[in-house]
């Protein structure tokens, strides 16, 4: 099995992918939506995206990607995030990792380098790049990316504004291996209307039959302003009979849109 997730080697994804790919081959793209659409057209038989950090919420473009594409969701990785300062040496003007990595150290960050410039880069492992290319650059990331690099040092550890810090993955297939098993389920409603009480009736179908939702969130369409996609997380399985019977009341709410059944799943905690 092949999988693709956020490169390069080193990343947090690549941490979670290493659950999946059980010692098989893992390559890497620049962005979640490269992943999403190439696991959608079947040149992996597995992708994983993160999907939401304890500390700053929802990625919103794995969001977006799979509102985009059809794909299935079929296991939750749930990792430690720990991250470190990684630099050649204790003096660098720039700091340079994920957007959320960055987000998630800012306490740290503010009282420690005030004066540092913050760079937004593709992943952490590519801020760690950096730092190992050029002395002037300091990289956040998993402390572990400092084993392989002779250049750099950690500087700080547990660096993350809170110790309960953590990401939640998806690993992604072909839409045709969705299942309808699992602890946990995942959709994507488009209801292509906006009244008052919408999104009452949207959560209601669930609460009335006693299933426990655990997000929900929305993002723009994209088509107009105040028109929006919702995201829902629950659990409960496809395969139970209240499932059933609250996904068709989505759909009949949505009739003008659509709902897509992203699949269910179990959860793994991968502890390194």
């Amino acid at each position: 099995m092949v999988a693709v997730t956020l490169g390069p080697e080193g990343t947090y994804s690549h941490r979670a992918a290493t659950a999946i790919a059980d010692g098989d081959e893992i390559d890497f793209r620049q962005s979640v939506t490269a992943i999403v659409d190439a696991v959608a057209g079947g040149e992996y038989d597995r992708g994983v995206i993160p999907i939401e950090n304890s500390i700053e919420g929802s990625v919103t473009e794995s969001l977006d990607a799979l509102a985009e594409y059809d794909v299935a969701v079929v296991r939750e990785i749930v990792t430690p995030i720990r991250h470190a300062l990684l630099a050649q040496g204790p003096e660098f003007d720039t700091i340079a990792s994920h957007s959320q990595a960055l987000a998630q150290c800012r306490t740290y960050l503010e009282r420690e380098y005030p004066d540092a410039t913050l760079e937004a880069v593709a992943s952490t492992a590519q801020g760690v790049e950096f730092a190992r290319d050029d002395p002037s650059i300091a990289g956040i990331g998993h402390p572990a990316n400092a084993d392989d690099e002779p250049t750099l040092e950690v500087l700080a550890e547990d660096i993350q504004d809170q110790d309960s810090n953590a990401t939640r993955f998806f690993a992604l297939a072909p839409a045709e291996e969705r299942s309808k098993g699992g602890g946990k389920s995942s959709l994507v409603v488009y209801p292509n209307a906006n009244y008052p009480g919408l999104l009452l009736e949207l959560l209601e179908p669930f609460a009335d039959r006693d299933i426990n939702l655990t997000r929900v969130e929305s993002r723009p369409s994209g088509q107009r302003l105040g028109d929006y996609v919702f995201h829902a997380d629950f659990e409960a399985g496809l395969y139970e009979a209240r499932t059933k019977e609250a996904i068709e009341e989505l759909e009949e709410l949505a009739d003008n849109g659509w709902v897509r059944r992203l699949g269910s799943y179990d959860t793994e905690h991968v502890v390194e």
